[in-house]
């Protein structure tokens, strides 16, 4: 009898009943994931610092998806996702700690810079934007995924399957294993255990690369992990 590999046993753990949250979720990478979820059958809440941004975008994916202000989502939600862009990061967090205490929270924000020679990664005092958010949310599970995922695959109604591997990193394994399979959720995806939080700053770092690749290319690249 093959062996049974692990992220397959990632994906079956339970996520019914999870409300997930999205901070950021009017930009383009929050609403695609949102839209992926919310098609998935998962109750989702798109989070804005304007309340009807937020209800706009959510009506713009429909599949029942709600929004309101990031404050309200962070409350309500019981799987916060990050995905604002990396300058108003830190502020956003801590103005929310109280709202995030006890619950789980993925930051798939990349502190990637744009100068003439393309996209470089930013430096980060505490290592890593995921590790940023460790620091500031003392209270919280903070798991690093989704740092790859094409924006434009996950808004195409055209794209029935995003085919790649999504990494997740993070210090708590119920954390991990929940956040790889939501991940699973996304019809072709896979949630692959990418080590611990501190390795965060590499998976981040690597989003400067393959914004090289799809700018040379003119592609939608992703990551396939072999022999898993």
């Amino acid at each position: 009898m093959p062996v049974s590999r692990g992220w397959h046993d990632r994906a079956m753990t339970d996520l019914n009943g999870l409300t997930i949250g999205i901070l950021g979720g009017t930009g383009d990478q929050g609403k695609g994931l949102a839209r992926r979820f919310a098609l998935a059958g998962h109750p989702v809440l798109i989070g804005s610092r304007s309340a009807q941004r937020a209800k706009d975008a959510a009506a713009s994916i429909g599949s029942g998806a709600s929004g309101d202000e990031n404050a309200a989502v962070a409350t309500q939600a019981d799987i916060v996702i990050v995905a604002v862009p990396y300058d108003g990061h830190k502020a956003l967090l801590e103005s929310l700690r109280a709202e995030l205490a006890g619950k789980i929270v993925v930051d798939c924000v990349n502190p990637i810079g744009f100068d003439k020679q393309g996209a470089y990664a930013l430096p980060v005092a505490e290592g890593s934007a995921a590790q940023q958010a460790a620091a500031v949310l003392p209270d919280t599970r903070v798991v690093a995924a989704f740092h790859h995922v094409s924006a434009v695959l996950l808004m195409d109604p055209a794209v029935d399957e995003v085919e790649l591997d999504v990494l997740v990193l993070g210090d708590d394994r119920e954390a991990t294993d929940t956040v790889q399979a939501l991940a699973a959720v996304i019809p072709g995806v896979r949630g692959v255990y990418g080590g611990r939080l501190r390795n965060a700053h590499q998976i981040e770092a690597l989003t400067a690369n393959i914004i090289s690749v799809n700018r040379r290319y003119k592609a939608h690249a992703g990551l396939r992990i072999t022999d898993v």
